[in-house]
């Protein structure tokens, strides 16, 4: 209590970032010993020097809630912070510089933590064992949830067993294998060990790339359908470690940087998909766990005529009546909501009053008048210090006192709103109003448990609860419509009281909103169910004629949010998990799947990344419990997730998701994915991953080299003008590559010589000879082998089916044609370009020039006679070679032996048109070899050959082209004419 004529005390606080900035920089400069009472000198006098250069901001409960530190009084200093002792000076340097380098307090590793709650009524649990045992199937949850710590149930005086029904324990923890998400990115200290995410472009997506990864290894670590619910946690616990994880790095972003504004926006984002893990945990637990539930008429039976008190009363609602028990659940996963934001800086309030003593200031000043002191304040305030003075007596406190009861309010408020009745409680007690502590006290319902037997030895219980609690919330209703109250305070007291009209006015965002509207709706259900089943010895007050006003459903609800006067709230109705929360709650399964699916099917606004993947996991855990109808939508959000899988790049996690559709469309994406795959390690990885996932390989690479060979392939055709060689571009390296994903199972040889084919009829017909030549190599030899070995391993004979003899013969046919335009190639070579140059002697020259001549001239001829000579085997192995693809054997060149059950129209026709290009163009080329080697007869022979009908090749031959085929005879049949023989070859007699 403060001391006559004695200046009430104070905690002076300014700022955090500057004291942190202070404390940071002493312990860099300080060459010496850590002396934590020379470093409090130093800070409080740059404290002092900063108060007097200007004045600072008020704190408010936004800042305080967003985590911002009080500001320093200009009226008052704190003597007894001056005064602390060494112990407390290091932990609260400590402490600081904890908070300067993100590593949790010792205040908050130790902070009080209270259960998760049914705030205004909570119901038993059921009997352990029982088909629908709620509270043994709720367990802790994970991470920073709120945890139950001893005697914390029992503070408040709540009956036995009250709090293990509720959202605290309603998703269990099961930790993932091996390290966490944040030991595994090691950010233990982002400061010193983690730089690098600071400076990506984009630290929030760089930072929050693993929950891919770490979502799958969830998933595979809980495989079975009894392990859903372990499995919504993890999800929850990954999220949990992300959102500690950027919360870090913003805290060490420099203001104005862009790339920090998508930081946040992951943020928020990951923040959402934690709240919703866990909403979807709880409620769906408690759903299925109901649908076990036995008949509940022999319950309610049970229990007639039996004396039961408020408490038996609500549990026994609560047992039975499954929409007010999910929608306490809401309650309680909003009040964690809250309670996660609120735990880090609700004691910030308290730095502005070092004594349990209420409205300080006023009592300093009202001594001091006493005394006959001047008090320096000419205002009037209050005469007397009772609670109701300022009421009744219409007379202000003193400015400090007003802003702390303001300030005392707005946390009150926010505890209350967190489910913290109990640290509100607490609070108002330090701050010296005890008395308010206390009218938060009888909302408890009333039990008597010694009604029904005495304990051990005939002891007696204490009776719990409010006997009179209908009195009580008629006065909490009338306190919360008093217009001289202020606005948290008058919340306060709605919230207790199930008045919704004086409560919205404190409620700011979207869950603000859904927990003031659900708080009123159970609290209006229990209220019924009291006054029809009560048994008390009197009748209970009735409530204010107000409180029955407006009866609300809980599709009501959410239409009065979409309604919401206030635009925010409205906005955020609207917001992606907004809308998957609100379904969820209804139960509405299907218009969950019909929004999801829309939102991957616009191309204006397509989702996040992170919003498919949760979207993903979510129509997953919806298969897993029985809950999915619209099968087509589900498969569409999954392929949504598998195309940002591959367009993120995560090459490790596409099978398994594959696996989810159905088979067709496994084989349609694992093709897709494999199409952008170039490394041949990585391709070999990748089908290895396939075949553990159980996908279809042989169809899958089938299907790969089917769509990268038809890529931006037009139609079929061929162009006889284009020159004799094309060259290859990196598009026809691409289809090159792409037969490797056929060769590396022996079992698919036979059909990589089909893809093969197809790929090198493709570039015959472009006259792309090289590009055609190296498709070929990539079949291995021995592969005609290797496909008889298979076949006869699977049936026994050796009669391969239609399809791979066709495909064989169609291969034996290409190498013939390239072995025969490679020795062409060769031929040229040699007849142009390596024929010897006949030495020259000038005029003049001199006898020893003479010598030296004849000897180069010696040279030459036999230079001449060697080239001949390999000319000669030349000539004779192409035109060889060329024969081969014009008398190719059973049929022709490019002509099936066999023909199948259902013909390939399109093959047919491409095979057509190679040997209208390709049949023409070698008996040119066969014309120019022999005719260049003076084999003039054999050229005529030729035209015997076309012409014969045994193997049809003049039909190939276009007009022109035999046209120009008889001109290139003409030449013949005059040389030989030149060499007095007839037009035929025949000498003449």
């Amino acid at each position: 209590m403060a001391v006559r004529g004695r200046p009430p005390l104070r905690s002076s606080m300014e700022t955090g970032d500057n004291t942190i900035k202070d404390i940071w920089q002493y312990s860099h400069n300080a060459g010496q010993e850590f002396d934590p009472d020379g470093m409090n000198q130093v800070v409080d006098w740059k404290r002092t020097v900063r108060k007097e250069t200007g004045p600072h901001d008020r704190f408010s409960l936004g800042s305080s809630l967003m985590g911002e530190s009080p500001v320093v009084r200009d009226e008052v200093q704190s003597r007894t912070f001056k005064r602390k002792s060494t112990n407390f000076s290091i932990q609260k340097s400590i402490q600081l510089l904890d908070e300067a380098v993100g590593t949790p307090t010792p205040l908050l590793r130790s902070a009080k933590k209270t259960p998760l709650k049914h705030s205004t009524y909570m119901p038993r649990p059921f009997p352990s064992g029982s088909k629908f045992d709620v509270s043994s199937t709720l367990g802790a949850t994970p991470g920073r949830s709120m945890m139950v710590s001893p005697g914390s149930m029992t503070n408040l005086s709540m009956p036995s067993g009250f709090g293990e029904n509720t959202l605290n324990s309603s998703v269990p923890f099961t930790p993932l294998r091996g390290p966490s998400a944040l030991e595994a990115l090691g950010v233990g200290d982002v400061t010193t060990t983690n730089v690098a995410l600071l400076l990506e472009e984009d630290p929030g997506l760089t930072a929050s790339s693993g929950l891919y990864g770490d979502f799958l290894q969830a998933l595979k670590a809980h495989p079975s359908e009894h392990q859903v619910f372990d499995l919504v946690a993890s999800y929850t616990t990954l999220c949990t470690d992300q959102v500690t994880l950027l919360k870090k790095l913003l805290n060490r972003a420099t203001p104005g940087q862009n790339k920090f504004s998508k930081t946040l926006g992951v943020l928020n984002l990951l923040d959402q998909e934690k709240n919703t893990w866990t909403l979807l945990g709880s409620l769906y637990k408690d759903r299925l766990e109901t649908e076990l539930k036995g008949d509940e008429e022999a319950m309610m039976v049970d229990q007639l005529g039996k004396h039961q008190s408020e408490k038996q009363i609500i549990s026994s609602l609560y047992d039975r009546d499954e929409t007010t028990r999910q929608c306490q659940l809401v309650i309680d996963w909003l009040e964690r909501i809250a309670a996660e934001e609120l735990e880090n800086y609700y004691d910030k309030v308290e730095f502005f009053s070092d004594q349990s003593v209420a409205w300080e200031n006023t009592l300093h000043t009202l001594q001091n008048r006493s005394a006959g002191m001047p008090s320096g304040l000419e205002r009037p305030v209050v005469t007397e210090m009772d609670p109701d003075a300022p009421i009744r007596q219409r007379r202000p406190l003193a400015d400090l006192d007003r802003e702390d009861e303001v300030r005392l309010l707005k946390y009150m408020f926010a505890y209350v709103r967190a489910g913290q009745l109990d640290e509100a409680q607490r609070l108002c007690a330090k701050c010296g109003q005890a008395w308010r502590a206390a009218t938060l006290e009888g909302w408890r319902l009333h039990h008597d448990p010694n009604y029904d037997n005495l304990g051990p030895g005939g002891e007696v219980a204490p009776i719990e609860g409010n006997p009179y609690r209908d009195v009580w919330k008629t006065v909490c209703w009338r306190m919360a419509q008093e217009e001289h109250f202020q606005l948290y305070e008058r919340a306060t007291y709605a919230a207790l009281s199930g008045n919704l009209r004086e409560l919205l006015p404190a409620c700011e965002t979207w869950e603000d909103y859904l927990w003031a509207y659900m708080k009123i709706m159970v609290d209006m259900r229990v209220e019924q169910e009291l006054r029809v089943s009560s048994t008390a010895d009197r009748a209970l007050s009735e409530l204010p004629a107000g409180y029955w006003d407006r009866v609300f459903t809980t599709e009501a609800v959410f239409q009065e949010l979409q309604a919401s006067a206030n635009e925010s709230v409205q906005a955020e109705a609207k917001e992606h998990f907004h809308l998957i929360q609100k379904y969820l709650i209804l139960g509405d399964v299907d218009v969950v799947v019909d929004e999801m699916y829309e939102w991957t099917k616009n191309a204006n606004s397509r989702p996040p990344h992170h919003l498919v993947r949760f979207m993903a996991h979510l129509v997953l855990f919806l298969r897993t419990i029985g809950r999915c109808t619209k099968d087509e939508l589900c498969v569409a959000i999954l392929e949504a997730y598998v195309h940002d899988l591959i367009e993120e790049k995560h090459t490790h996690l596409v099978a398994t998701y594959v696996v989810a559709l159905p088979q067709d469309l496994q084989v349609e994406w694992y093709a897709r994915f494999l199409e952008g795959i170039h490394d041949r390690e990585a391709r070999q990885g990748c089908l290895e991953l396939a075949e553990q996932a159980g996908l279809d390989i042989p169809r899958i690479t089938k299907l790969v080299v089917e769509n990268i060979r038809t890529k931006d392939a037009g139609e079929f055709s061929i162009d006889t003008d284009a020159a004799l060689e094309a060259a290859t571009s990196e598009e026809d390296r691409y289809k090159i590559e792409a037969i490797d994903w056929l060769v590396f199972d022996p079992s698919q040889r036979g059909e990589a010589m089909r893809q093969a084919n197809a790929v090198m009829r493709t570039f015959l017909a472009m006259k792309k000879h090289s590009a055609a030549r190296e498709v070929f190599n990539k079949i291995p030899p021995g592969s005609i082998d290797v496909i008889y070995k298979n076949w006869q391993m699977q049936t026994g004979t050796s009669a391969l089916p239609v399809e791979d003899d066709n495909a064989i013969r169609e291969y034996l046919c290409i190498q013939a044609y390239l072995d025969a335009h490679d020795s062409f190639n060769d031929w040229f070579e040699h007849y142009h370009n390596s024929k010897p140059t006949k030495p020259a002697l000038h005029q003049g020259a001199s006898f020893t020039e003479k010598i030296a001549f004849e000897h180069r001239e010696r040279q030459y001829e036999t230079e001449v006679g060697r080239w001949n000579h390999t000319l000669m085997l030349q000539t004779k192995t192409t035109v060889d070679r060329i024969y081969n693809v014009l008398l190719f054997v059973d049929g022709g060149w490019m002509v099936d032996q066999r023909e199948e059950s259902q013909t390939d129209e399109s093959r047919s026709h491409q095979m057509a048109l190679l040997r209208q290009l390709c049949l023409p163009t070698m008996c040119f080329l066969l014309h120019t070899v022999l005719h260049k080697t003076t084999q003039y007869k054999e050229c005529l022979q030729l035209a015997d050959i076309i012409a014969s009908d045994q193997h049809g090749l003049y039909r190939v031959f276009r007009k022109d082209e035999l046209q120009k085929l008889l001109q290139l005879m003409r030449d013949s049949s005059i040389a030989l004419l030149d060499k007095n023989m007839d037009p035929l070859g025949y000498d003449i007699k």
